[in-house]
């Protein structure tokens, strides 16, 4: 067997990816972050690769490590740099299809001697048996039980078979209008006026519109909560927690008089690079939600809140380990907290949007119910069905999407969404 560990090509891809992992496993730092603080400095085909690597060993992770296990005298820690290595080639070989010869050649200089002997004989022995994943990863990670006490086996099943690839591409389009123009132009399919859905692996930068700023990434499920806000004709709201700048983009197309707040100033800078290229307009504060005090109350108010993220699972395969329960505790109290500051901000008749990419009940129907049993003065707003794309339907007064919705036609991401409006 050839590995020729020393002239190996693509070394700083694999460095890049152990360590990004390292910090996700270890220490709970998000996938994203890892990447822009690890895999900056690395080419852009490098950079991919890592990022490859490490989302799909995040994807597979227990299917991988009973294949380590199955050649292993003793266990591994679960956190031994041996295993991960492990992960992370068999990984490239099963998923990525990398030539095995090459993905043993780029683990071992990973290692030190005495685990690159224990990894060269794992890697050689699964190679010899040539093993094969299943359809979809397992989902034995404690988020399944939460999810199965939540949403049943059905929705987890759905949600094992929707891990197993990234989401397609959603782009929001600035004029609904033009919705079948793009559809054509773009070579996708629509599920909702303003939406186009393209396979995945479009170079977004190329694309035709983009430029022109006719159009921006945004998941459909992400779309909804400005959706339900329908036009705006000039009328006043406040976009909590805005940057990037997604929602803020949909309010300002639709009519909306806009002020998005967010506690980032780098993300803050995106959001507003975002407005240029589109040429939409909104008036932007740098405030903590918790701390901010508008001049005025605002006819609506879209609180999309700090949450787990869990129903971004498919892009987001990290949050499957890195979130527990104490992280949807924590964010639960903040939530409740930022609902108490958006309920001051909205005028007598106006209309609170909450929202999580969470498929936790905590942080939504049960943050929301809690909101309504403390403020006597909000009840919920009736919801146009029409608003949502076809086959979404609100209820019990709230809009949820879970894993196996619109399967067929790509899914969306786990979502809820409240409309809460105050009395007169």
């Amino acid at each position: 067997m050839n590995t020729r560990p020393t002239t190996a090509t693509g070394l700083a891809a694999r460095r890049t990816a152990l360590r990004m992992l390292d910090a996700c496993l270890r220490t709970g730092q998000p996938l994203d972050q890892a990447a822009s603080a690890m895999a900056k400095g690395l080419e852009p085909s490098d950079r991919a690769l890592a990022i490859a690597i490490a989302q799909e060993v995040l994807r597979w992770l227990p299917d991988l490590d009973l294949l380590i296990d199955s050649q292993t005298r003793l266990p591994l820690a679960e956190d031994a740099k041996a295993r991960m290595v492990l992960r992370m080639a068999l990984a490239q070989m099963l998923r990525l299809g990398t030539p095995p010869h090459a993905a043993i050649a780029t683990a071992l200089p990973l290692l030190d001697k005495g685990p690159r002997r224990l990894v060269h004989g794992v890697l050689g022995s699964l190679w010899r048996l040539q093993p094969k994943l299943a359809d979809a990863p397992s989902l034995t990670h404690p988020v399944a039980d939460r999810w199965t006490a939540a949403w049943g086996a059905e929705v987890v099943e759905a949600a094992r078979t929707a891990l197993a690839e990234p989401p397609p591409l959603d782009l929001t389009l600035a004029d609904p209008a033009q919705t079948t123009k793009w559809t054509e132009e773009l070579e996708g399919i629509s599920l909702a006026p303003g939406h186009v859905r393209l396979s995945r692996g479009s170079a977004i930068e190329m694309l035709p519109g983009f430029a022109d700023g006719d159009w921006w990434v945004q998941d459909l499920a992400a779309s909804l909560p400005a959706r339900l806000l329908g036009q705006g004709n000039g009328r006043s709201v406040a976009d909590l927690c805005a940057a990037p700048g997604g929602k803020t983009m949909q309010l300002a197309s639709q009519g909306w008089d806009v002020t998005a707040l967010d506690k980032s100033s780098k993300r803050m800078e995106r959001l507003s690079a975002n407005l240029e290229r589109t040429g939409l307009t909104a008036k932007s504060s740098i405030n903590d939600v918790l701390n901010w005090q508008p001049e005025a109350p605002f006819d609506a108010v879209l609180l999309d809140a700090p949450c787990s993220a869990t129903g971004t699972f498919r892009r987001h395969p990290d949050v499957l380990h890195r979130i527990g329960p104490k992280q949807i505790a924590e964010l639960v109290e903040l939530q409740a907290a930022m609902l108490d500051k958006a309920a001051e901000m909205v005028k007598p008749g106006g209309v609170l949007i909450y929202a999580t990419c969470s498929l936790e009940p905590e942080e939504g129907e049960q943050q929301a119910d809690a909101f309504l049993s403390r403020y006597g003065e909000f009840t919920k707003a009736a919801i146009d069905p029409k608003l949502l794309p076809e086959s979404i339907s609100p209820k019990d007064g709230y809009v949820r999407t879970l894993p196996g919705m619109l399967a067929d036609k790509g899914g969306l991401d786990g979502f809820f969404i409240a409309c809460l409006q105050r009395k007169d």
